[in-house]
């Protein structure tokens, strides 16, 4: 009995350590980044309560894939730091258990995260940043006029530059419009007063200007403005180029089944389109980093542990600060391989695969030194 009693105690240790980690760093990243995206992606457009708690959800599962390893690797720092300064090691050893079955429910819960951290990278990531993208033409669809803030420029709807001094529900006033092309701008437009108008069966905006003036804006030093001024004037805001923007995804978006088919076939799945090599490298590394990350848990306890044992510390922040720095090493490899991945002969698909590769090895060999003390 006593080594399944030992079993259950020390794999509660573990998950409980690792349970706790998961909650409190997943909610420094979720607040972190929150703010961050809801900022790249809607701006400071007014939002219901539902559709920021579906931001937060969405949020989630990138916090998931770095905190779920972080975690474990700080629950295991901290059990075994606390069980070899209390000698409890020691005692178990004597009783005849080798340290590869002391660390069995370890390597278990490794492998039961592995798991996890497979689905979340693999299938769970990519449909909540596929999701995101989507979210804020969907507020822009049913909500057009939280779009125009007050003393905001409004730059999410594609060629055009808006900023309203006043809005009160569907009427905007003192209303400045850019217009842009080749990233230069065209004209340039002013209303008294500017009235917010929907199509039936159209997605497209219309904005009734009142008091209107248009400037053409110079092109170059010979050119000169010229512009007019109208009493009324009607414009149409294409929120259909928002939806082609929206729908338009990246490796990172993409399914996993799509980048194995992009790999494979040398075409784009979305547009099919040949892929350049560039493109492929973009799709072949996301692929791997998926599968890479997903073994940060097992790699982490291999290492862990006898790091753990090493420092022999009961303090939380020397097990912290030991995980820190572990884990940023790790990280460090992945951004690496992030940063190449336009550069095929750099070959960023195989970099995504050396911290497992290093971190094994070096927890292989401390680990095989911890059990031949």
């Amino acid at each position: 009995m006593f080594p399944r009693i030992f079993d259950r105690y020390l794999g509660r240790q573990v998950g409980s350590a690792t349970l706790i980690g998961v909650a409190l760093l997943s909610g420094v990243m979720v607040l972190g980044n929150v703010y961050k995206k809801l900022d790249e992606l809607l701006g400071n457009t007014e939002l219901p309560i539902s559709v920021v708690l579906e931001f937060v959800m969405l949020v989630i599962p990138f916090s998931l894939i770095f905190t779920i390893p972080w975690a474990f690797l700080t629950g295991i720092l901290l059990v075994f730091g606390r069980l070899s300064a209390d000698n409890e090691l020691v005692s178990l050893r004597m009783t005849g258990m080798s340290m590869p079955r002391i660390c069995a429910p370890v390597f278990v819960l490794a492998l039961v995260l592995s798991g996890l951290c497979l689905w979340v990278n693999v299938s769970l990531a990519p449909a909540a940043k596929n999701r995101m993208k989507r979210l804020f033409y969907e507020v822009a669809v049913q909500n057009p006029e939280s779009l125009f803030q007050e003393g905001q420029v409004l730059e999410r709807v594609p060629g055009y530059r808006i900023y309203t001094s006043k809005r009160d529900d569907k009427v905007l006033t003192d209303l400045h419009i850019i217009t842009i092309k080749n990233a230069e701008a065209q004209t340039y437009v002013h209303a008294r007063k500017a009235t917010l108008h929907t199509t039936p069966g159209s997605i497209d905006l219309v904005l009734q200007m009142e008091g209107m003036t248009e400037e053409s804006v110079p092109s170059g030093p010979q050119s000169k403005p010229g512009g007019f001024a109208t009493s009324e004037s009607w414009l149409k805001l294409p929120l259909s180029d928002m939806q082609e923007d929206a729908v338009r995804v990246n490796a990172s978006m993409k399914t996993t089944s799509a980048l194995e088919t992009e790999v494979s076939t040398w075409k784009d799945t979305f547009t099919g389109e040949p892929l350049t090599e560039v493109t492929r490298s973009l799709s072949r590394t996301e692929l791997n980093k998926r599968y890479s990350f997903s073994l940060a848990c097992f790699t982490f306890a291999l290492v862990g542990i006898p790091l753990g044992v090493t420092a022999q510390r009961r303090e939380t922040s020397s097990g912290f600060a030991l995980s820190l720095i572990t884990a940023t090493v790790y990280i460090v490899f992945i951004i690496l391989a992030d940063t190449l991945n336009d550069k095929p002969a750099a070959m960023p698909h195989l970099i995504m695969w050396l911290p497992n590769v290093i971190f094994l090895g070096i927890g292989g060999w401390l680990f095989y030194k911890l059990s031949r003390k």
